[in-house]
């Protein structure tokens, strides 16, 4: 069995040109969409991925504010850029790029950002939102996930998904999203880490499973029952280099299966395009 791959970058060149229109209309009734990052220090994966989110918004036409501090910035430098993105009308939506620097306490930092502005969707009130089912901006990779799957006919609903991780940004959200009641989700969903014990037999058990412990190579073809649908959604770089959670070897096994590049990292991106495109319409 060869796995049919789950292309995130060809269904986030979709979602893209859907949100461009959205984006034009906008603008002809004159509101120019408005994203803002903060980046802190010089890390190079924060720094690349920033970098591509603004190439995001020149290409869909969206105003990008790319706020930069150094290594060495205090927490009431970081904290006065936020309270600043908060009260412009220009920026609908932005985020702090994470991690940041040590001496800097995150948490703090978070809460601070308007939860209507929150284009990551991980403001303990938008969090708030998805436990309750109530309308509000959705985790970006947790959405981009759940969108994959439905456009490649994955089963999802009643069927058994297999988180392994249980961290703020995937794990957790995400397995709140696929066990509600909502097209596309709707799953009995296992959350596991890599501290249980005979993980592999657990893993076994999914019909989707999603890897997001940021261990490479964690997960091999022993793990996986013939035909699920795995989706490596934890990466560790090794220099400039992109691993997945995800061994190559489970292709040979798996139905469907994300690629180490373009599969859920395109999808997360368009997540975010989409989180503030629908800030600057509700604006």
């Amino acid at each position: 069995m060869t796995a049919r791959i789950l292309d995130g970058e060809k269904l986030a060149a979709r979602i893209r040109a859907e949100l461009a229109d959205r984006v034009a209309r906008l603008s002809a009734a004159g509101v120019v969409v408005g994203l803002g990052t903060v980046l802190v220090g010089d890390d190079g994966p924060s720094a690349r991925y920033v970098e591509m989110k603004h190439a995001d918004c020149a290409e869909l036409g969206i105003t990008s504010v790319d706020e930069r501090l150094p290594a060495d910035a205090t927490q009431a430098e970081v904290e006065a850029v936020v309270a600043r993105l908060n009260g412009d009308p220009a920026v609908h939506a932005f985020l702090v790029q994470l991690p940041l620097p040590d001496g800097l306490d995150e948490e703090r930092v978070l809460l601070a950002v308007d939860p209507a502005k929150d284009v990551d969707g991980l403001h303990p009130v938008n969090l708030g939102k998805l436990v309750m089912g109530r309308p509000g901006p959705l985790p970006c990779t947790p959405a981009g996930i759940v969108e994959l799957l439905a456009a490649n006919d994955v089963p999802v609903e009643g069927r058994h998904v297999v988180i392994i991780g249980r961290g703020l940004t995937i794990g957790r959200p995400l397995a709140l999203l696929l066990a509600m009641k909502r097209s596309g989700c709707n799953a009995a969903v296992t959350v596991v880490h890599t501290g249980v014990d005979d993980l592999a037999a657990l893993v076994r058990e999914g019909d989707v499973v999603v890897a997001a412990a940021g261990r490479v190579g964690l997960v091999t073809a022993d793990m996986i029952r013939p035909g699920a649908a795995v989706v490596g959604a934890g990466t560790s770089w090794e220099g400039r280099r992109l691993l997945s959670d995800v061994d190559e070897s489970v292709a040979e096994v798996a139905g469907w299966i994300t690629p180490r590049l373009g599969g859920v990292g395109p999808m997360t991106r368009a997540m975010l395009l989409s989180n503030a495109v629908r800030a600057a319409e509700r604006a």
